[in-house]
């Protein structure tokens, strides 16, 4: 599996614990993983497991870029990918460009072109903050 793929997991996978957030249920995080991977991938489990464990931050983040908005106001694929391509920017080793332009490619698969632009445009702030 490739970083392209393994990301799509991670977007789903943090959209399914975004939902149980929001629904006030229960979820079982090993349990996620298991139904969403085929065989351990430790990429995927590293990501999920930093965006939850710096999540406010990355919200943090996030709400200081979106313009006249706020990330709760995204839908929950929105929110998945812009959590994920701000971790990587941050916290990992992944290359800039890479963790912008990987972002943007889910948007435009999953989102709405205004919520590309938007995901994109704060990507590239927080990186020029950089």
């Amino acid at each position: 599996m490739n970083r392209n793929e393994a990301r799509i997991i991670i977007m789903t996978i943090l959209y399914q614990i975004f939902m149980h957030e929001n629904s006030n249920i229960p979820y079982d995080l090993d349990e996620i993983f298991e139904n969403n991977m085929e065989k351990e991938n430790k990429f995927i489990k590293e990501t999920v497991i930093g965006v939850l464990n710096n999540r406010k931050n990355l919200e943090k983040k996030a709400n200081e870029y979106l313009k006249d908005w706020d990330l709760k106001r995204l839908g929950l694929t929105d929110q998945a990918i812009l959590c994920m391509g701000i971790y990587e920017l941050l916290y990992t080793d992944t290359p800039d460009i890479v963790a912008i332009n990987e972002a943007v490619e889910l948007s435009k698969k999953y989102s709405d072109d205004k919520v590309k632009n938007m995901i994109n445009g704060v990507l590239d702030k927080i990186y020029h903050e950089k």
